[in-house]
């Protein structure tokens, strides 16, 4: 598989669409920081930043076009991370 002569047919309501969920998910996050959740607002930061990522990844970095054992091993680093930030919050939180 070629990926250089590859055509992804994308229209451009697609990235509207798209951009306007990301607008709405900035918007939500702006909202969502006036409001006081002790350690759950950090927490729901950063799923709606997760979110954002995802939307990013699949439509304009095109991963959704990529093959599955690509998207396995970036789910294994993504995983990862999200283990070591959550340990680190767990610590800081229990001190």
């Amino acid at each position: 598989m070629n990926h250089a002569t590859e055509s992804h047919p994308e229209r451009t309501g697609t990235f509207i669409l798209v951009w306007c969920a990301l607008l709405a998910l900035t918007g939500i996050t702006v909202a969502v920081a006036d409001l006081h959740f002790g350690y759950a607002s950090v927490l729901i930061a950063l799923i709606i930043a997760s979110f954002k990522a995802a939307l990013v990844l699949d439509f304009f970095m095109h991963l959704k076009y990529e093959e599955r054992l690509f998207k396995i091993m970036l789910l294994v680093a993504f995983v990862t991370l999200a283990v070591v930030i959550g340990l680190t919050f767990l610590d800081t939180a229990v001190r």
